[in-house]
């Protein structure tokens, strides 16, 4: 089934040309169908490449999905339009009184900041439990794990001596989790941090199962079953040029680890990672659908377990 997107969104082109199926709303309202309600936080300074990798994935899966593009509320971004933003892009404020079937929050490039001097990190613990009241599944990326981590768990992030960057294969450790159905037992991931939160603590806290771990950047994917939250902590959701324009937008300080091939950058690399990161994205949707409520308006009503 086709993901609808708001008809001039840029990455309607790109998918469009890329073979996935894109709804319009008239469409989408023709068909008898409750579609699943997805929102994307988007902390990404590249807004428009987030919102096409992330549809991209949506919108192979087998199942309507309504894409909802949300900021935050009060925080204007330096890298994109404003025009952009707001022709396409809600307030969280906007939004906050609604509910969805599942709410993807990505990272942003303030890692090496403390928690509490992200300027929009009050808001921000807001939606962390607003997901626990009016979401049914949550998915954080990167930056946005840790946070979540640290603000449900008290698990601090640790700087690394140097920057995670590459591609790194993971372990499947949890192949019986419905998050990793049909998965390789090993399986590459675009790395791309500075930051981590220390393999044992994650081992020990409550309620937390790694499901995926790499020896050369540790846990790479953390289930939170009490909060129904799935962590990744690196990229799946990279498109294959991305850790090219990270190389290139850093100067080439750092040539991320086997990506280019015979780490040769003057070589176009090769994605090897982009049939998991449908995978993962199709299992994370097909949970949300299997459990959520039929009607929308019960979502986030059935308390979740306290840890």
């Amino acid at each position: 089934m086709p993901i609808k997107i708001p008809d001039h969104l840029p990455a309607r082109r790109t998918l469009e040309a890329e073979g996935v199926l894109v709804m319009d709303e008239g469409t989408a309202t023709r068909q008898d169908i409750r579609p699943l309600r997805i929102g994307l936080l988007n902390l990404m300074p590249d807004k428009i490449s987030t919102e096409t990798q992330i549809a991209r994935l949506l919108g192979a899966t087998p199942l309507q999905i309504e894409l909802t593009l949300v900021r935050i509320t009060d925080h204007a971004t330096r890298n994109t339009s404003a025009d952009h933003m707001a022709a396409f892009y809600r307030p969280w404020s906007a939004v906050r009184h609604e509910r969805f079937d599942g709410f993807i929050i990505t990272g942003a490039p303030v890692e090496r900041l403390d928690y509490e001097d992200v300027r929009y990190w009050p808001e921000l613990t807001d939606i962390f439990d607003w997901t626990q009241t009016h979401v049914h599944r949550s998915l954080t990326i990167c930056w946005a794990a840790q946070a979540a981590l640290y603000h449900f768990h008290g698990l601090r992030k640790r700087a690394l001596e140097q920057k995670a960057f590459g591609i790194f294969p993971h372990r499947n450790r949890v192949p019986t989790s419905p998050y990793l159905r049909g998965i390789s037992d090993v399986f590459d991931v675009p790395v791309s941090r500075w930051t981590e939160v220390p393999q044992m603590e994650l081992e020990t806290a409550p309620h937390l199962q790694i499901l995926a771990d790499a020896a050369g950047t540790g846990a790479g994917l953390v289930y939170d079953e009490a909060r129904h939250m799935l962590h990744m902590f690196n990229h799946l959701e990279y498109d294959t040029e991305t850790l090219a324009r990270e190389y290139a937008r850093d100067g080439g300080a750092c040539l991320p680890v086997d990506y280019f091939p015979q780490n040769d950058p003057t070589r176009p690399p090769l994605n090897s990672w982009r049939s998991h990161a449908h995978l993962l994205f199709a299992n994370w949707i097909n949970e949300a659908y299997q459990t959520t409520a039929f009607d929308l308006v019960h979502v986030g009503r059935e308390p979740l377990p306290v840890s």
